[in-house]
């Protein structure tokens, strides 16, 4: 059935779907809805629900749930997710599966809390010290923000990975039709348990493959875990030989599986002497935009980004590969463009920001195409 939600509640939706049965947060505009929702439906399916005493120790607490073998989450927006850093570092190290939501608002500080902003690009990618890859997804609907929460699901447990879903203050508050329950249900991977008896179980072990099952605790299989880099029984070591590979598989299993989790929408980019690139809810502006453009005869395409890391470098790529210019319009001061300037060269990129609390408008995105007609 049909039901009119906003993009806050599809995603708390979509982890019911993908078998979250643990949250715990700290209420924060605008994603305090994630919490509303699923403080009411996880106890129907067996599920817990903690308020924590801040985002610090809510992230910590779906540490140790998944470590359980619990499917858990978080939800918080730009002050909480910097607090969470330090933990978002810890699962990256520990490889511990969890999902975290941003749900972006005006910054830096407390800036606006219900003001739209995509202004956490960077830090989604970045905000931890240390070198480890990242799975940042990006919705631009409520029908995808119930859908790429699945998919965040999927992506941790399969890659035993934290994973961030960056959603912005428009996407979260906004109300659209989502079919639910889905009429074709969605793909729900489960994580994966060895078969190993106990004594011959170690947690990092590359003899696994890239990524190593991990065997909840309870279940009689010892191990240790920490955030100091460890060795294939879990346990700190200081052997470069051991750290470095240790680097290697945590890159490789996410660089060498790109593919999988790399989505976008490319319309009209064949032959295209303009390129507008956007993601989040300017993506709605921009496709608007670029609409209006092509009916006055403008040959401009568009791309709209729901992997924003890793950076989808080829598609970004051959997206552009026809055009002149390259329109990156965003509610930040260019963060993303960065990224599609390193690709597809400084020259070519033009951007458009926009950082007062407003919405980039399709009028001003169409400006900037119709500044230089091809």
């Amino acid at each position: 059935m049909l039901k009119l939600i906003q993009g806050n509640e599809a995603v708390a939706y979509g982890a019911i779907w993908a078998g979250c049965r643990f949250y715990a947060g700290y209420p924060i505009t605008p994603s305090s809805e994630i919490a509303h929702v699923l403080a009411r439906e996880l106890p129907k399916v067996g599920g817990k629900f903690l308020q924590m005493e801040d985002e610090i120790a809510s992230l910590g607490a779906v540490l140790g749930a998944s470590v359980g073998g619990v499917k858990a989450m978080t939800a918080t927006s730009g002050p909480g997710f910097s607090l969470m850093q330090e933990h978002i570092g810890y699962a990256a190290m520990a490889e511990i599966p969890c999902v975290v939501v941003n749900v972006q608002r005006l910054g830096p500080s407390t800036g606006q809390p219900t003001s739209p902003a995509q202004g956490d690009v960077m830090q989604a990618r970045w905000g931890t010290h240390g070198d480890h890859p990242i799975i940042v997804l990006c919705p631009s609907s409520v029908k995808e923000a119930f859908d790429l929460t699945i998919k965040a699901f999927n992506f941790s447990e399969k890659y035993r990975t934290p994973v961030i879903l960056l959603m912005d203050e428009v996407v979260g508050h906004m109300r659209e039709p989502l079919e639910y329950p889905p009429s074709q249900p969605p793909e729900v991977v489960e994580r994966i348990h060895a078969s190993t008896p106990p004594e011959w179980y170690y947690p990092y072990d590359e003899e696994f493959g890239d990524v190593p099952p991990i065997i909840p605790f309870g279940m009689g299989y010892r191990y240790h875990i920490t955030g100091l880099h460890h060795d294939r029984s879990g346990f700190p070591t200081l052997r470069p030989d051991e750290i470095k590979s240790w680097v290697a598989r945590v890159f490789r299993k996410i660089e060498a599986n790109k593919a999988d989790f790399t989505f976008y929408q490319e319309d009209w980019t064949d032959r295209a002497k303009v390129l507008v690139i956007a993601y989040g809810a300017t993506a709605r502006a921009a496709r608007h935009a670029v609409k209006i453009a092509r009916a006055h005869r403008y040959k401009v395409g568009f791309l709209k980004l729901m992997t924003l890391w890793p950076f989808p470098e080829e598609v970004v790529e051959r997206a552009a590969r026809t055009a002149a210019r390259v329109i990156v319009p965003e509610m930040n001061m260019g963060q993303l463009a960065l990224e599609v300037e390193r690709v597809v060269g400084r020259r070519k990129v033009q951007r458009v920001n926009k950082v007062d609390g407003t919405m980039i408008t399709p009028g001003e995105i169409l400006k900037a195409i119709e500044g230089g007609r091809e």
